[in-house]
């Protein structure tokens, strides 16, 4: 676990220089900068800076198509998907906006960041893309009720923005283009919406590092569409610059996500738990009703003053009202979740019981015999072995030295059976001073083998107290022949054992399949 922390520690600390040493992402930042230097530079001349505003954006928006291509080549299934419609939107992007440069040196009387039919229609098809995107990537686990939510949460966002364009832009711009307006709101809205829902969603197509520049991206943008235009109706350069701004940001994510998927790809794409409950539509509403008191004439009456106040309280206690009932919903759930983890929890233990010895932490008569009759229904005739093993003088053990120092014996024992098998093979404790060890993919030679290291193992002796106990065996083996069952060959490496332990030497016996037990 310690290795596992400083591993992570070691990987953040190289992510993190890489992002701020990364040569583009300093490039693009340069030239976002220089191109906000000259629209104050141009601060009089507003056909000058619309043609400064149009000419910085295409690298900014080919950077954007470009990282997200690279992210998509990496990403699979909903996550490529996802990444590819940004890396179109971003192609989109660039030809809308290369388009609108060569207009805007074309043209004089220049001062809206509006631009022509092609760049327009390239924006909206674009921008509606990646929304969608962002709207409709999967979320695993999620039920009809919740998808229902989160639809609804989106539409109170997006008639949230409407509202908030028609208090604001409407008022200033007059009703000449009124639905263009009152979309173009919404859309800023809904895609800031959007955006701040699929990082808190749990299941979001991209690192949490990345999804921050693309959230403030969609709040500058937000602010950049509202702000108001000077007193002759041209625009202040505070506001090309706060327009220009987000396009530099939406290059950044995916930028950013492409380091990051180059350091480490498991962990590149977020995946976080789901917030049961979303504040967005009580903050669109919260907006929408701030939009609505600040576009109130100032020669308002009181009595409607009074009216939209009191409304707005209502509003205010029924949000602080569900906040508590959230609030006590989530530490409800958090309870049961911890519940069903010690359920978990104790579910583990008892199967654990069930399967394995309590003493020793091998597998018990029951797990063995249900992993023997699984390997005898599936291996080939003659692969399939097994060895029974049974300790002479454990009782003579328990008499000097006691019950604890019997359990000492069988745990060293159980170590030493552990250690001279492979990795698939099982080793159990039948009861008592009885193992058994199920060897898998091992003929007689093999198991022959087997049994010869055990005894050397075993000739070692166990330490116990201030005294070293020595664990004498006898071992017997049977190989599985077709149509064999558990019982069956249990009943011969039985037979086999007892054979040795006849014997008196401690050593281990075959059993045949005549019957007649040979001494080696």
């Amino acid at each position: 676990m310690i290795q596992a922390s400083s591993t992570a520690a070691r990987i953040r600390a190289a992510l993190s220089a890489a992002l701020r040493h990364d040569p583009v992402m300093i490039a693009a930042a340069l030239w976002a900068l220089a191109g906000v230097g000259l629209l104050f530079t141009f601060d009089d001349h507003h056909n000058s800076q619309v043609r400064v505003f149009w000419l910085f954006q295409p690298p900014l928006d080919l950077l954007l198509a470009y990282s997200s291509w690279r992210v998509a080549r990496k990403a699979t299934g909903a996550l490529r998907r996802f990444w590819r419609v940004l890396a179109a939107a971003g192609t989109l992007f660039t030809i809308g906006d290369t388009s609108q440069v060569v207009l805007a040196f074309h043209q004089q009387g220049q001062w809206s960041t509006a631009g022509g039919t092609v760049q327009g229609a390239c924006f909206a098809v674009g921008m509606g893309a990646v929304i969608v995107g962002m709207l409709m990537h999967p979320f695993p686990g999620r039920s009809g009720r919740e998808k229902l939510a989160f639809w609804l949460d989106s539409t109170t966002v997006l008639v949230g923005g409407a509202v908030v364009a028609w208090c604001f832009a409407v008022g200033q711009n007059g009703t000449d283009d009124l639905v263009g307006t009152l979309v173009a709101g919404a859309v800023i809205l809904t895609s800031g919406f959007a955006a701040v829902k699929l990082v808190l969603s749990g299941n979001a197509p991209m690192h949490r590092a990345a999804a921050i520049p693309m959230i403030l991206a969609a709040g500058v943008n937000s602010i950049g569409f509202f702000l108001p235009s000077g007193s002759d109706g041209h625009l202040p350069a505070y506001v090309y610059a706060a327009r220009f701004f987000p396009s530099l940001l939406i290059a950044m994510g995916p930028r950013i996500q492409e380091i990051v998927v180059r350091f480490d790809e498991t962990t590149a794409f977020g995946s976080r738990r789901r917030r049961p409950y979303s504040l967005l539509p009580y903050g669109s509403i919260a907006v929408a009703f701030t939009a609505v008191l600040a576009a109130l004439p100032s020669d308002t009456n009181t009595k409607l003053l009074g009216a939209i106040s009191g409304l707005g309280l209502i509003f205010a206690l029924v949000v602080l009202r569900q906040l508590a009932a959230f609030h006590d919903n989530t530490r409800l759930i958090d309870q049961l979740d911890a519940t069903l983890a010690e359920l978990r929890q104790q579910e583990d233990r008892l199967r654990h019981q069930a399967l394995f010895d309590g003493l020793t932490g091998l597998a018990n008569r029951t797990h063995f015999h249900e992993e023997v009759t699984a390997a005898l229904a599936t291996c080939e005739p003659g692969t399939t072995s097994l060895l029974l093993i049974d300790l002479d003088g454990f009782k003579a053990v328990n008499d000097t030295l006691g019950h604890e120092g019997g359990d000492a014996l069988l745990a060293g024992v159980a170590d030493k059976l552990r250690d001279s098998v492979r990795t698939g093979d099982m080793v159990a404790r039948l009861g008592g001073d009885e193992f058994a060890i199920l060897l898998r993919d091992c003929d007689d030679h093999d198991a022959e083998l087997t049994s010869k290291r055990i005894l050397e193992a075993l000739g070692d002796p166990i330490p116990y107290a201030d005294t070293l106990v020595r664990a004498n065996a006898s071992i017997g083996f049977a190989c599985a022949e077709p149509g064999d069952e558990v019982s069956g060959l249990l009943r011969a490496a039985d037979l086999a054992m007892y054979a040795a332990k006849h014997d008196g030497k401690g050593t281990w016996m075959r059993y045949h399949e005549s019957m007649q037990p040979t001494g080696r």
